[in-house]
């Protein structure tokens, strides 16, 4: 057991870190993460929260790997949503040593994203990007609705307003690497997600082989139930069992 929710371990114990980095996914930006950030710093780790550029992979990856360079030794890498394809990326760095998907994307190495996506249901947050020149935001209406859905509205009006303009060219950007293949890696299943389809996120995590934990939420987990994300990170670092 995992926090009191059932997971599929992996056979080797993780190594023992004391370092977090965590990336945000689209249409958002690294507030996202601040009751998670709360509940690790409560357990002593030392936690960086990447501001991610959402303009490139490349860009995204260089943020992620000036984060990494700054650790002090042993570090989990998370990402959430679009940023699993940077932990993906970035994660061979010899610092990582654990990842964490939070219903996130999980490519292998040069693949087509956008067509295994649609291998599965396309879910309603969908309809509602918006593209200016180029730059994608969801509309109020999806957003509150489909992406937050689970989260307090007060809170999810607020993460409205912080969402962070995201680059349309951005989903179709390949991986070179995927670090998944060498390194332990572990996923949160959002139930309830209306953004990324939930068989989408079990074929990736049963793909990976990762010590998965399914939670009854909606895309933005990490907001709404960021005890159970945190104790995932917990259990990557070698601090929980």
């Amino acid at each position: 057991m995992l926090g009191g929710i059932g997971a599929r371990a992996q056979a080797a114990a993780p190594v023992k870190a004391g370092n977090v980095v965590l990336v945000h996914g689209a249409w958002a930006d690294g507030s996202s993460w601040s009751e998670v950030i709360a509940r690790l710093q409560a357990a002593g780790l030392h936690v960086t929260a990447v501001q991610n550029p959402l303009t490139s992979l490349a860009d995204a990856v260089a943020e992620t790997r000036r984060a990494l360079a700054l650790q002090d030794g042993p570090t989990v890498l998370v990402g959430h949503s679009w940023s699993g394809t940077l932990v993906s990326e970035a994660g061979i760095d010899p610092k990582v040593t654990a990842l964490v998907y939070i219903a996130a994307r999980a490519p292998d190495a040069g693949e087509d994203f956008v067509a295994l996506s649609g291998k599965f249901p396309t879910m309603p947050a969908r309809a509602g990007v918006q593209d200016h020149d180029g730059y994608t935001k969801l509309s109020e209406d999806a957003f509150l609705k489909y992406f937050a859905n689970g989260v307090e509205h007060s809170k999810a009006e607020v993460l409205y307003a912080e969402q962070q303009p995201t680059a349309a060219s951005l989903f179709g950007d390949r991986t070179t690497v995927a670090a998944w293949h060498s390194k332990p890696a572990f996923y949160a299943v959002s139930k309830n997600d209306q953004t990324i389809s939930p068989d989408l996120e079990r074929f990736l995590a049963t793909r990976m082989k990762a010590t998965t934990v399914e939670l009854n939420a909606g895309h933005l987990s990490l907001v709404s139930h960021s005890k159970q994300v945190a104790d995932l990170i917990l259990a990557a670092a070698g601090q929980k069992k």
